[in-house]
C-alpha cells in the first residue's frame, strides 16, 4: 500500500465539488499542506500542454489524482459536445504523457458512468464498458474519459506507469453545482423545489418523462473510494464506485420535493431528453479490491445536500 503522506500529491480539480472532499481525506491521512498540490485554473489551463509541463516543472508531484473535468447535465452536454470532448481528452492526455516523462509514481484517473454503453445490462459490470456506444447526449464526454482508460493501459505496458481507474456513478452532496443551466439532476431539483417553496409556486417543471432510473453516490463516499484506489491499486483496471441501487427520476423528484417541503405539482416536460434508460452499477470489484462500499444512506445524503443549499442559496 502506498503511503500517500510521504508523496507529493497533485489533485487536479482539488478546489471543486469532489476535490475538496478528496483533499480533506488526504490531509487526514497525513499529507502535509506543502505537499498537497491543488492547481487552480487561473494559474494552469490543463487543456494547454505548455501549462501542464509548467505544472509538473514547478510543483514536482509524485502522485496525480485527476479529478478536473468539464461536465454538466444533459442540457450542458447537448450545448457543448465538442468542448466536453476536447477539454476532457486534452487534460488527461497531457497530464498522463508529461507525468510519464517526469517519472510520476502513480496516476489516478476518475472516469464516468457516462462511458458505459447506452443499453448496458443492469447492474453495469466493468467488463461491459466496451460492449457498445454510450448514450448519445453525453457520448463525447464519456468517450473522452474512457479513451484515457486505454491510454493508461498502454502506458502501464510500455512505460511501466502505475495507475488506477475508478468509475463513479452520478455524485451528489454539499458544494455541488446548483446552476440550473449546467447542473445535474439532484442539485437542479433541489434548487427548483426550494425556490418554489420560497416563492409560493404551485408547480415546478421537470425534464423528461421521469421514467428513467439513476443511481447516486454521496460525494464523501466517492472521495473515500478514490483515495483508497490511490493507496492500493497500480494497474488501470476500471473499478465501479456506486451504491448498487437505483431510483426512477419521478420517485427522486417526489422525494426531493417531500424533503424540501414543496407540496405543489410536478409537471413533466417530455420534450426534454431522458438520457440513458437505466443506470445502476455492480460494485463487487470495489468491495473485493478496495474493501470499499458506500456508507451514506440516500435519504441522509439528500437531507445534507438540501440543508447545505438552504444555508448557501444566497451565493448560489
Amino acid at each position: 500500500m502506498m503511503d500517500l503522506a510521504k508523496e507529493r500529491v497533485c489533485v487536479t480539480g482539488g478546489g471543486g465539488f469532489l476535490g475538496r472532499f478528496v483533499c480533506e481525506k488526504l490531509k487526514r491521512l497525513g499529507v502535509p499542506e506543502d505537499r498537497l498540490i491543488v492547481p487552480r485554473r487561473a494559474a494552469y489551463d490543463l487543456t494547454a500542454e505548455a501549462d501542464v509541463e509548467r505544472l509538473y516543472e514547478t510543483t514536482k508531484p509524485t502522485v496525480v489524482i485527476h479529478l478536473a473535468a468539464e461536465v454538466g447535465g444533459i442540457g450542458a452536454n447537448r450545448m457543448h459536445p465538442g468542448r466536453f470532448f476536447y477539454a476532457n481528452m486534452a487534460m488527461g492526455m497531457h497530464l498522463v504523457e508529461h507525468g510519464r516523462r517526469r517519472g510520476l509514481k502513480k496516476f489516478v484517473h476518475t472516469g464516468t458512468v457516462c462511458a458505459y454503453p447506452k443499453f448496458t445490462p443492469v447492474p453495469f459490470k466493468e467488463e461491459n464498458l466496451w460492449d457498445g456506444y454510450p448514450e448519445e447526449t453525453n457520448a463525447p464526454y464519456g468517450v473522452a474519459k474512457k479513451a484515457l482508460f486505454v491510454m493508461l493501459d498502454g502506458y502501464k505496458r510500455e512505460h511501466g506507469l502505475d495507475s488506477a481507474v475508478v468509475v463513479p456513478v452520478n455524485l451528489y452532496g454539499p458544494y455541488d453545482n446548483f446552476d440550473l443551466e449546467t447542473s445535474h439532476v439532484i442539485p437542479a431539483l433541489v434548487r427548483k423545489c426550494d425556490t418554489a417553496v420560497q416563492n409560493g409556486d404551485s408547480e415546478i417543471v421537470c425534464w423528461g418523462s421521469g421514467k428513467v432510473s439513476r443511481e447516486f453516490l454521496y460525494v464523501e463516499d466517492a472521495a473515500e473510494g478514490i483515495v483508497r484506489a490511490a493507496q492500493q491499486l497500480d494497474t488501470p483496471e476500471p473499478i465501479n464506485l456506486g451504491t448498487g441501487s437505483e431510483i426512477t427520476i419521478k420517485d427522486l423528484a417526489e422525494l426531493i420535493a417531500k424533503l424540501s417541503g414543496f407540496t405543489g405539482r410536478l409537471v413533466w416536460d417530455a420534450s426534454k431528453p431522458d438520457g440513458q434508460p437505466r443506470r445502476c452499477l455492480d460494485t463487487t470489484r470495489a468491495n473485493e479490491a478496495l474493501g470499499w462500499q458506500a456508507q451514506t444512506s440516500f435519504e441522509d445524503g439528500l437531507k445534507a445536500t438540501i440543508q447545505w443549499w438552504q444555508a448557501n442559496r444566497s451565493v448560489g
